[in-house]
């Protein structure tokens, strides 16, 4: 490890943890090959095999100890309720124990079951010849043709566009309080407030495509803090299924309903005129989205908030999932605020952690030693995170976003992360990250949003 981050010294990058197992298992006697596959809705699923030790030959805790932290890495990127486990009944064992009701990972068992509205299981699987490859590709037209509706939701304001055959003929940000509000009539009407206007100033709809805050599958969203104060049957019964009923005001037209990740992914893709794009938002909590091969979505989670990226057992917990060493605590503001404590800072309890954040922005602006010191921190867990990511995606470009990276700190991580990223890991020096303008992608998300149903 060429790259140790002075505040956090105990850190483990999970990209040379795991590096290190599969060199040992390679240059060992007793290696012997694995196969995971991940299934979710409609029978898509993801297939990885890798080499682990031969159960019984005196490494069964080191194969768990990896093959767990990458299970739970795929759980939260790819997303499913059902795993399958050939190669290793002993791995399978431990997993289906650590995943279960009242097992470790007990809180993923549960919010899988839940997004995917099916029972979260392990499976021993007998027979390779069970797990053939099926992937889902969305593919993004990348074009605006036709009458479209583009509506991005976020948990202080909406956005909306009209598009007109790739002119925006009209565009608008309303402000909302979706989080605080417990009927989700309220929502209802904002949305469907937001479209109709939009619709206005178009002869027609020909397509609508949302941005939203949250998981979605089917078109469906499964998990989001837009409704965190509605009640689970009224969520079950009304907002789960929110941009399908209001969509259906509009008649029998395309729609496609996205995480706000991925559509912010594709307007940096739609930028850069390039694919295979992954965005990474550093705020309240950690974001991701990605654009694949051609321009297309992979039905994925990109929950990176949940991604294990530091191996170090003692490493911070994060309180919703009881999991250590998760993205969260490394790519948001409660890592600018570990790091500071942890280099003697004391914040005033009273501060909120936006406060704390900006607090900490502003002393890097007046060229503080300890505030310079905490991005560098955060640009070497970036750097070797991004190769621990890029173990599970195909990356050409990384768009860095959120409040954590405004601001002059932003540079420091940026400039760190690439001599982290390059001077440690060679082969992936082909991989370029940005800081794009927050104010273009602001307006472009909505736009983004509308290109997403294909309109024939």
């Amino acid at each position: 490890m060429k790259y140790v981050p002075s505040l956090d010294k105990n850190f483990r990058p999970a990209a040379l943890e795991v590096k290190a197992f599969f060199d040992e298992v390679e240059s060992s006697s007793r290696a012997n090959e694995i196969t995971i596959c991940l299934e979710r809705t409609r029978g898509f699923n993801y297939i990885r095999k890798m080499y682990v030790y031969q159960d019984g030959t005196g490494h069964d805790e080191e194969n768990f100890r990896i093959v767990e932290r990458i299970v739970k890495s795929l759980l939260w990127i790819v997303g499913g309720y059902k795993i399958y486990i050939h190669g290793s009944s002993e791995l399978a064992r431990r997993l289906q124990e650590a995943y279960s009701a009242t097992g470790s990972r007990a809180f993923d068992y549960h919010f899988m079951s839940r997004v995917f509205e099916h029972p979260f299981e392990v499976i021993t699987c007998h027979d390779l010849t069970q797990l053939i490859e099926k992937k889902e590709v969305i593919k993004m037209e990348n074009n605006l043709n036709g009458c479209r509706i583009g509506f991005d939701a976020g948990g202080s304001d909406r956005k909306v566009s009209a598009v007109i055959d790739g002119k925006v003929v009209f565009s608008d940000e309303v402000v909302w309080f979706p989080k605080i509000n417990a009927d989700p009539q309220y929502h209802y009407e904002g949305i469907l407030d937001s479209m109709k206007t939009a619709a206005s100033y178009m002869p027609r709809v020909d397509s609508i495509g949302v941005s939203t805050a949250g998981i979605c599958v089917d078109n469906k969203v499964m998990v989001a803090s837009l409704f965190i104060k509605v009640p689970d049957d009224l969520y079950d019964e009304k907002a789960k299924n929110i941009y399908k009923n209001v969509a259906q005001e509009f008649g029998d037209v395309p729609l496609v309903v996205a995480n706000d990740g991925d559509v912010t992914a594709l307007a940096g893709a739609m930028d850069l005129k390039t694919d295979q794009v992954l965005g990474i938002a550093m705020g309240t909590s950690e974001a991701g989205g990605y654009i694949g091969d051609q321009f297309s979505l992979l039905g994925w989670l990109n929950e990176l908030a949940f991604v294990p990226v530091d191996f170090n057992l003692e490493a911070m917990v994060d309180e919703w999932s009881g999991d250590v060493g998760c993205g969260v605590k490394y790519f948001s503001q409660d890592s600018v605020i570990k790091l500071a404590e942890y280099g003697g800072f004391e914040f005033n309890d009273t501060d909120s952690p936006a406060r704390k954040l900006k607090i900490i922005q502003d002393l890097y602006d007046r060229n503080d030693p300890l505030a310079h010191e905490i991005f560098e921190n955060i640009g070497i867990y970036l750097g070797y995170t991004i190769a621990y990511y890029a173990m599970f995606y195909d990356i050409r470009h990384i768009l860095l976003l959120g409040r954590v990276v405004s601001g002059r700190g932003g540079n420091a991580i940026l400039a760190k992360a690439r001599e982290v990223l390059y001077g440690e890991f060679g082969d992936l020096a082909n991989i370029i990250m940005h800081l794009p303008d927050e104010k273009n992608r602001r307006v472009g998300q909505s736009i983004a949003a509308a290109s997403l149903p294909t309109v024939k």
